[in-house]
């Protein structure tokens, strides 16, 4: 079976954000959750002034794709402002530092180990590679998927908009298999536009305000005193999806605004995909019941009913339940 890619992942939570949907991220009333309020988004603030001090980190989570790596490497070296510190955390991945070795910007490689059952700790894996940068005084972080190459100015931007209390996303657009010479960073532009499913800003607009359903992980930043105010990634989460979803939704509880920044884009390399990704049937169903403790609602529904249209799941609605059917083991292991 292959590897799922983001797309269809995100597709989905988009089309549920348009959807009536049942206790929305932004209502704030996580079950377990006491919200604290910050200080408003602070559209109006001066922190211009702060940001090309401030000390940038970038923060990527790695399990293979060394090729993906070096070009989202390559991209950071020529963006017209560079990490001051580049944390790459590597889940299970011990040939990371021998893989990019002679490039720039040189990284920080920090170990996390896969979970008992050999699932990847996203959710931990992020808030290791934030403890790390953070201890190292970094004032931004900026994440960025692995298979994302950051555009020329995406760390200026991500470093002129942000501020206390915002969380901050930027384009992303899905590339097409590269060419056999492999992708070109002046090309890439060229190659697709920003995905569809998400807002796109003009190059010099910042839209506030936005719905936290369709946050995605793939890139965002914020500030240090942000990620401190949101606590980070819940770690309750290991395996395929709800984690990103979780974050989001605490950081709305919080009052922190979610903000769409135009002129950072980041280009998704291509790889094989699997739709649905019934290869994560069981990561799915275990986090989206954790999503579903803590907010009272269901991520990842699309999903769900597509498994469901496959035979694997079954919905109870007198329980606001997703289970296996009998007949799913074979197919849910590919």
């Amino acid at each position: 079976m292959k590897t799922p890619e983001r797309p269809g992942r995100e597709d989905h939570r988009a089309r549920e954000a348009r959807r009536s949907s049942r206790g929305s991220a932004a209502d704030g009333t996580a079950k377990n959750s006491t919200a604290s309020s910050t200080a408003n988004s602070t559209a109006d603030s001066t922190a211009s002034s702060t940001a090309d001090s401030r000390r940038i980190a970038v923060i990527t989570l790695v399990a293979g794709r060394h090729r993906h790596l070096r070009l989202q490497q390559a991209g950071l070296a020529a963006g017209a402002r560079r990490p001051d510190h580049y944390v790459v955390v590597t889940m299970g991945d011990h040939k990371v530092p021998d893989a990019v070795a002679e490039s720039r910007p040189a990284m920080d490689t920090v170990p996390v180990a896969l979970d008992a059952a050999g699932r990847l700790p996203l959710a931990a894996a992020r808030n290791a590679g934030a403890r790390h940068a953070v201890a190292a005084g970094a004032g931004l972080l900026v994440f960025l998927d692995v298979d994302c190459v950051p555009g020329p100015a995406l760390l200026a931007r991500y470093a002129e908009t942000a501020v206390d209390g915002a969380l901050l996303c930027g384009t992303v657009a899905y590339l097409p298999p590269p060419p056999p010479e492999g992708y070109r960073l002046a090309s890439l532009p060229r190659l697709a536009p920003p995905h569809p499913g998400r807002p796109v800003p003009g190059d010099a607009e910042v839209l506030r305000d936005g719905d936290h359903r369709l946050f995605w992980s793939l890139s965002f930043a914020l500030t240090s005193r942000t990620w401190q105010d949101i606590g980070g990634f819940c770690e309750e989460y290991s395996g395929y999806g709800g984690e990103d979803t979780d974050f989001a939704s605490t950081a709305a509880s919080r009052g922190v605004g979610l903000w769409w920044v135009g002129g950072a884009p980041a280009y998704h390399q291509h790889h094989p995909v699997s739709r649905p990704p019934v290869e994560h049937l069981d990561d799915i169903l275990r986090n989206g019941a954790l999503y579903r403790s803590r907010w009272g609602s269901w991520p990842m529904e699309g999903w769900l009913r597509d498994f469901a249209g496959l035979g694997l799941v079954s919905y109870d609605g007198a329980r606001d339940s997703w289970r296996k059917t009998a007949g799913s083991g074979s197919l849910a292991e590919g």
